[in-house]
């Protein structure tokens, strides 16, 4: 037997080491919570070994097995059930799984973080750890101890496992290659599984004293062991024994279906399991008078009779526990636990037995003594010995809450068997008496990601609820305290091959019917629309990402009148997305759209004293020239949020000082296929935006290179998304040009930001010269005061290239200076269209309704290449 039992920190220790350390333990979770736990991490390492333990098997899937098939010092697990357990693990530890807990539980995928629950106030709350969480396992569930773990590291917490000595050591390994899947170390430091007897009352009290909270799994006597060593104020979690039944209505105690999913719930992990059934209630007549006692007892006991005989069928089919521990004191350990439970078994069948005598009772059980039948004329709660024993009682519906609410403590899982109405109003009636969960027949033991454990949600026990109040003044753009601290912990660095549009859209041919619930595509600015697609989860949780980069550039939930001018209709994403980013802000908004009637929305603007618009650059930008005059008299316009594009220096001058808007501000920085990727603080300058790390990991690679650029330098944004449940990208190049801006922001966030330098498609080669459309635009601003929009035409003419310059009509100069300009400042186009002869320029003007732009999003095309390839 070996003598490292234990697991500390990242290493396996002895008894005697672990021991001397227990004594240290308040130092060592004081200095640990000094360093808080991002749930990014929990999630990362847990998915890996999901991953790890999914087949097809590997290592690790090996090793954890051998520790349930071949344990050493405990009774082994059949394989067949061991291999369950594991894919049982597996599928509790998946990412979407986890995420889908947290959000019921928690609100979210990142409880820990000081967020405005209600965005009007500055009160902040968040999920914080209760600190060090005491975990005293059972020894009937395999998975519970690590699973339990687990749910304490979510919640952010220094977690101490105690299994038995006896149990299999599962727990600690499987705990050890959570650690392992770490890089930062921050898991490791948070785990610790001891495997010792309850009856070391010494390690027990050092282990317990410092505890903040201790989760105990067993019957009461395990639950008072833990009561009388836990501290004053210190939180109890009980997850004791409960009792499971069934309930069937006239109608289904005929349905042999129904009988034989309830016969494998019997069956099943024989019976150790809290939701597993221990009784069979039967819906009765009620009465009091000796006729209708007989009709209830005949029909009692033909049930009886019919339901054993769908149990031999069933039991026939689902072997037992096989299989004995090799060493042998734990053998012995086993024949002395196994000499209880048949002790237990006999007595009950002898008692049954002898009240046959009396009418109370009818006894039936297998030749081979694999399973029992006691049907019993007497309707109270009563506790089976397991192993394939089932009791059948009688219970009028309206005698339910009398009966079993004294026995609520116990009370767990009830399977209704009915009609829909009957599932219904029993379902009431049982969960008034006490019952935590219904469940349909044959799915008793199953249970759903998220679900409540005994009526409560375990994340929630293991965690307190934090508030800060703010002063409102200093903090109305601030959407979360933790990014006024420290930066975040970076993930670790994305490996894999690049993405692109094309290996994007490859992706959702293969995508599951539950990853796609909502559907969007994109403006095709810059190609053919592109399909992406989101979970409903997935959409919440990056609108809410918005919603708190909205108050940070200005936003104003709580006094702001918003009107969404975003383009709506053909599945395109603008106006839906802000519609739910205002919703969850709980601010006032008008939800118009942009439509071609201009008269009509500004009218509607006027009319219900709307202050702040978002919506495109190019669509604001018509609106505000077409309907100047009734803007100007209303002068209530007092905030501009865009997405899309970026107004120009000029157009931000024209917009304050004529229109009287305070704010102009991008609204988001993102794209349909990612979702928000950044937003813009009050300090951020031109096209500085912060990153939503909460979502994305962001990489700034070479233009030419699969490499990172120097700090500073520009280079290709590359995004990898992490809170994606179905169509995950992984270093996606967006087509965006940026660079890293250094240092803290005036504002006091701590979150990454960058420049934005504009589309690989605004760099287009031409006469030899590679040109950026954004020269073009600085140039008309800086030297010919331009403030409209500009649009560039790429075509072949009789063996040249020709370039058309585009200016808006009602601010342009005379086409010949601004020509005139664009040659001089910009050199290279001087040098192409002058002595070198390899293109043509003319620069021509037209009204602003005449600018091309996509269908769906109503973009200006900034660069149109229509040049057909030459032979």
């Amino acid at each position: 037997m070996t003598t490292e039992l234990h697991y500390w920190q990242g290493e396996f220790i002895d008894d005697a080491e672990a021991a001397e350390r227990l004594a240290t333990l308040p130092d060592l979770v004081a200095r640990t919570l000094a360093e808080p736990l991002s749930t990014e991490t929990v999630l990362l390492a847990c998915d890996a070994v999901s991953r790890a333990l999914q087949p097809p098997h590997g290592d690790l899937h090996a090793r954890l097995l051998a520790h349930l098939t071949d344990p050493d010092g405990a009774a082994p697990t059949d394989p067949e059930e061991a291999a369950a357990t594991l894919a049982e693990i597996a599928d509790a530890l998946v990412r979407p799984a986890l995420e889908r807990k947290l959000r019921r539980e928690l609100g979210g995928p990142r409880p820990e973080r000081l967020t405005r629950p209600d965005a009007r106030e500055t009160t902040y709350e968040a999920w914080a750890p209760v600190g060090l969480l005491v975990h005293i396992a059972p020894g009937n569930a395999a998975a519970v101890a690590s699973l339990s773990v687990v749910e304490g590291l979510l919640a952010g917490n220094v977690n101490v496992l105690k299994t038995s000595s006896g149990d299999t050591a599962l727990a600690p390994h499987l705990l050890a290659a959570l650690a392992a899947a770490d890089p930062t170390g921050a898991l490791a430091r948070r785990i610790v599984a001891l495997r010792f007897p309850s009856s070391r009352q010494d390690l027990m009290r050092l282990m317990c004293a410092p505890a903040d909270a201790v989760a105990v799994w067993g019957g009461e006597d395990a639950v008072q062991g833990a009561a009388a060593l836990v501290p004053p104020g210190c939180r109890l979690v009980e997850w004791g024994h409960k009792i499971s039944f069934a309930y069937l209505t006239r109608d289904a105690r005929t349905d042999r279906a129904a009988l034989t999913e309830l016969a494998a719930d019997v069956c099943r992990a024989e019976q150790q399991a809290c939701s597993s059934p221990q009784v069979v209630y039967l819906d009765a007549e009620p009465g009091d008078d000796t006729a209708t006692a007989a009709t209830t007892r005949d029909e009692l006991f033909a049930f009886a009779e019919q339901f054993a005989a769908v149990l031999a069928e069933v039991s026939a089919k689902v072997p037992g526990p096989s299989g004995d521990p090799d060493d042998a004191d734990a053998a012995a350990g086993a024949d002395l636990a196994h000499a209880a439970e048949r002790a237990e078994v006999t007595t009950t069948e002898l008692v049954a037995r002898a009240e046959q005598h009396l009418g109370l009772t009818k006894v039936i059980t297998a030749d081979d003594g694999s399973w029992r039948v006691f049907a019993d004329t007497r309707p109270a709660l009563t506790a089976s010995p397991l192993h394939r024993t089932v009791w059948i009682k009688p219970l009028p519906r309206r005698d339910v809450v009398a009966t079993l609410r004294p026995m609520r403590r116990y009370l767990q899982t009830a399977a209704v068997a009915g009609t829909p109405a009957d599932v219904a109003q029993l379902s009431r009636t049982l969960l008034t008496a006490g019952v935590q969960r219904i469940t349909p027949l044959g799915s008793m033991l199953d249970g759903y990601h998220g679900e409540p454990h005994d009526g409560v949600y375990a994340l929630q026990r293991y965690s307190r609820r934090v508030s800060v109040r703010a002063p409102h003044a200093a903090f109305a753009t601030t959407p979360c305290l933790d990014e006024l601290i420290a930066p975040a912990a970076p993930p670790p660095a994305p490996t894999g091959p690049l993405m692109d549009k094309a290996a994007a859209q490859a992706q959702l041919a293969t995508l599951a019917p539950e990853h796609a619930q909502l559907y969007f595509r994109s403006g095709g600015t810059t190609g053919a629309p592109a399909l992406s697609v989101f979970t409903c989860d997935d959409y919440d949780t990056q609108m809410r990402a918005s919603a708190h980069g909205l108050l940070a550039a200005g936003f104003d939930p709580a006094h702001d009148r918003a009107a969404n001018l975003f383009y709506c209709g053909g599945m395109y994403g603008s106006f839906i997305s802000f519609f739910s980013i205002l919703e969850r802000l709980g601010a006032t908004q008008i939800p118009m759209a942009a439509g071609p009637d201009h008269e009509a929305i500004a009218q509607a603007l006027v009319t219900y004293r709307v202050d702040t618009l978002f919506g495109m650059p190019s669509y604001l930008w018509q609106l505000f020239h077409t309907q100047g005059e009734r803007l100007r008299a209303y002068g209530g316009i007092r905030k501009v949020f865009y997405g899309g594009e970026h107004f120009t220096g000029e157009q931000r001058r024209i917009l304050t000082e004529t229109f009287g808007v305070q704010v102009i501000r991008s609204a988001a920085y993102g794209s349909t296929d990612l979702g928000p990727l950044g937003y813009q603080c009050g300090h951020a300058r031109g096209t500085e935006h912060h990153v939503l790390t909460d979502l994305h990991t962001l990489e700034i690679l070479d233009p030419q290179e699969d490499r990172p650029v120097p700090a500073g330098q520009p280079g290709r944004l590359v995004f990898t998304t992490r809170t994606r449940a179905g169509q995950r990208l992984e270093r996606y190049q967006i087509g965006d040009l940026g660079r890293a801006v250094a240092g803290v922001c005036p504002c006091g966030s701590h979150t990454p930001r960058i420049e934005l330098l504009g589309r690989y498609g605004e760099v287009f080669r031409m006469g030899t010269y590679h040109f950026n459309y954004r020269r073009f635009t600085q140039v008309a601003e800086e030297h010919l005061g331009y403030r409209g929009e500009l649009q560039l035409l790429l075509a072949n003419e009789a063996g040249r290239e020709h370039l058309t310059v585009r200016l808006d009509a009602h601010y342009a100069p005379d086409p010949a200076a601004a020509r005139a300009a664009l040659l001089t400042h910009i050199p290279e186009l001087g040098s192409a269209a002058g002595p070198e002869a390899l293109l043509t320029l003319t620069v021509e003007t037209a009204p602003t309704l005449a600018f091309e732009r996509t269908p769906t999003s109503g973009k200006l095309r900034t660069v149109i290449d229509r040049r057909t390839p030459t032979s």
